[in-house]
């Protein structure tokens, strides 16, 4: 791994420096990305996960790097009983510090409050995410304290990822995204290489998996930027990517 030059400060406020360093990044591997961020940016370091299809990839290669490293999990309360499950293994296999962060309302209290809001047009959905989503993802990067941010985000995954690059500076932290470049092909190997596995709805034809009452299969769907919220949009605003 060949060391960058590097100034935080100046990548900060100065685009060009940081397209600098992006360039170089965009030419190592997933891996020596994650030992370059270890050593150039700064802690406290997080990983956040959906434990959706393909997760295993980042949980192992993020947390071989930094073992101890808090994994946020945002609990919607509406996860698929297979995700729970797929968490508890995970979990236990990889030996990871999950931290756990939910809405600050009960499942039952919201919809006694609004209704099924994912049954309300894209307004609803935008609200249900903001509530279930992406309030309590920012109290979980406040709390934590959380400088540096990982997350397993690839280009190929959505036409709203199809720009993003392996580090951003977003909302005042660093945000790293190791596995920006790789196809379907490259996360199958690794997780053979590793014998980890992928969740088990994949198998069932779910390629993007979130809540269980605006997840459907590539089948229903009929394409994949359809499998989620009714085709509607595409991102749950956790990451803050734009539709």
């Amino acid at each position: 791994m060949r060391a960058l030059a590097w100034d935080p400060g100046r990548a900060m406020h100065e685009p060009v420096v940081l397209d600098e360093v992006n360039s170089d990044l965009e030419r190592m591997s997933a891996t020596d990305r994650v030992r370059w961020a270890v050593a150039n940016l700064p802690g406290e370091h997080a990983l956040s996960s959906s434990f959706g299809a393909q997760a295993a990839v980042s949980l192992h290669m993020v947390t071989r790097e930094l073992p101890s490293l808090p994994v946020v999990l945002i609990d919607t309360g509406y996860l698929f009983p297979e995700t729970y499950r797929f968490i508890d293994d995970l979990v236990e296999q990889l030996e990871l510090n999950l931290k756990v962060y939910q809405p600050r309302v009960s499942p039952a209290w919201l919809e006694a409050r609004h209704g099924r809001l994912w049954e309300q047009g894209l307004d609803g959905i935008d609200r249900y995410n903001e509530a279930r989503k992406t309030e309590p993802m920012q109290r979980a990067l406040r709390e934590l304290g959380v400088h540096t941010w990982f997350a397993g985000l690839r280009r190929d995954q959505a036409e709203t990822r199809s720009r993003i690059r392996p580090l951003e500076w977003r909302d005042g932290r660093w945000k790293v995204h190791p596995i920006f470049d790789w196809t379907d092909r490259q996360v199958f190997d690794y997780l053979r290489q590793h014998q980890l596995p992928y969740h088990p709805l994949w198998h069932e034809g779910y390629v993007s998996i979130g809540d269980w009452h605006t997840t459907r299969t590539l089948a229903e769907a009929g394409d994949v930027e359809a499998t989620r919220f009714f085709g509607l949009k595409r991102e749950c605003g956790i990451h803050g990517l734009e539709d």
